[in-house]
């Protein structure tokens, strides 16, 4: 299989290990060999219901049966008016909210860009250095997260300038700070604030080190946007659909975006991206911006369901596995030295260790055991298992974990044993 893909797949492709995946029940992911992983990927962030839930599943099922595509931009289905009904009601914020539907985040940010470009009239951009939105061009020159991203694919989307990302240290306020600076190293500088669409940010950057945002900081940037006339964008691909225990990770901050970029836990598995924004900031004119397959029936029907499942019990789950797994973290920072850093919100976590070659080790130890892990940032692992997992799969996933650390910078405890078993439903 690996000869195979090799032949015939794209080398742009990243697989951190060769995990050849034959299916999937909940948190637990069983390759062509038989063997059974314990999922703390959700597909990066993307199964938030868990793999192949069966309510999820019997809408797919449903929905294929009666109506698996008419294109949304030309003609009327339900599930699309139903799905954007849905989501306009459980946006943050009071204002009225209208969607646009893509297919994934990276078309969710293009059509923010134009959007944000068309309503205020201007051209320039602010986003922040460490955030990644995407690798088509608008969303690429949007990012400032790694080279490999930028590299060799000049020119870029022009005017759109970078600034720091004030993570959260403690609990110090830093507005004040992020907006001298914006101020001071941009507005005055090279950017005419005047002239400035909008301002991009993550809540919680993902590709960037699953760094929350320091508190203050999105309040200010609220504020800095009504001063100048600016549109504040909230990328919520990763840290949206319930993934920090609330459907919206700006809801922790008590801010209401202009417009939020939704998309992989959305359909909870099926190729979804949304926009949601203001009513009367959304008011491009019929044909300014479409999509064939963006609001697909069948990927709309997924999409309800999984918001439903959200609404009824995952973000409660995902605030308390959450709260138990960043506990565990700290626990096993006791006993190795090298694992530091842990933070998040809900079961968007990451904790650093020393290096990205030992972060290598780890991830790769730790898919030999049983446990799929990814990185984010330069050192980070990151921990975005689906939001459906069970506080017996966090504390198996901890003493994975803890004899992983072990084994590759030896630690007090000795490793955990090896785990089995079936496959389990939902």
């Amino acid at each position: 299989m690996l000869a195979r893909d090799k032949l015939y797949v794209s080398p742009s492709y990243t697989p951190m290990y060769p995990l050849f995946v034959e299916r999937g029940s909940g948190a637990v992911i069983q390759d062509v060999d038989g063997n059974l992983f314990l999922d703390f990927t959700a597909g990066i962030a993307v199964t938030n219901t868990g793999h192949c839930h069966p309510e999820v599943v019997a809408a797919i099922q449903d929905q294929a049966a009666k109506l698996l595509h008419m294109s949304g931009t030309d003609f009327y289905y339900r599930p699309q008016i139903d799905l954007a009904e849905k989501l306009a009601k459980i946006a943050p914020g009071p204002s009225p909210k209208k969607v646009f539907f893509a297919n994934s985040g990276a078309e969710s940010l293009e059509g923010a860009l134009k959007l944000a470009r068309f309503h205020t009239e201007r051209n320039r951009v602010v986003a922040f250095f460490g955030a990644f939105h995407g690798r088509t061009y608008g969303a690429m020159s949007l990012s400032g997260s790694k080279l490999v991203h930028r590299r060799g694919f000049s020119p870029l989307v022009p005017d759109i300038h970078h600034v720091n990302f004030p993570r959260a240290v403690g609990t110090e306020d830093r507005g004040e700070k992020l907006v001298a600076e914006i101020e001071d190293t941009i507005f005055k500088r090279t950017c005419p604030p005047e002239e400035v669409a909008a301002i991009f940010v993550e809540p919680i950057q993902g590709e960037g080190g699953y760094h929350p945002i320091a508190q203050g900081c999105l309040p200010a940037l609220r504020a800095l946007c009504d001063k100048y006339g600016i549109l504040l964008v909230v990328d919520e691909v990763q840290s949206g659909m319930g993934r920090t225990g609330k459907m919206f990770a700006v809801e922790h901050y008590g801010v209401e975006p202009d417009i939020i970029c939704s998309a992989k836990g959305i359909a909870s598995g099926m190729p979804l991206g949304a926009i949601i924004a203001k009513a009367n900031v959304m008011d491009w004119p019929p044909g300014s911006h479409a999509s064939t397959f963006g609001g697909n029936p069948v990927s709309c029907r997924a999409a309800l369901a999984s918001i439903d499942l959200l609404e009824r019990e995952y973000m409660a789950n995902a605030t308390a596995r959450g709260e138990q797994l960043r506990a565990g973290l700290r626990e096993l920072a006791k006993k190795h030295s090298g694992l530091t850093g842990v933070r998040g919100l809900g079961l968007m976590t990451a904790a650093d260790l020393p290096s990205g070659a030992t972060r290598e080790k780890v991830i790769q130890t730790a898919f030999q055991r049983g446990l799929l892990l990814l990185g984010c940032g330069d050192t980070a692992l990151r921990f975005c298992p689906p939001l459906c997992i069970s506080a017996s799969q966090v504390d198996t996933a901890l003493g994975i974990l803890d004899g992983v650390l072990g084994a590759v910078e030896p630690a007090k405890a000795p490793a955990a044993p090896a785990t089995g078993g079936t496959l389990p439903v939902v």
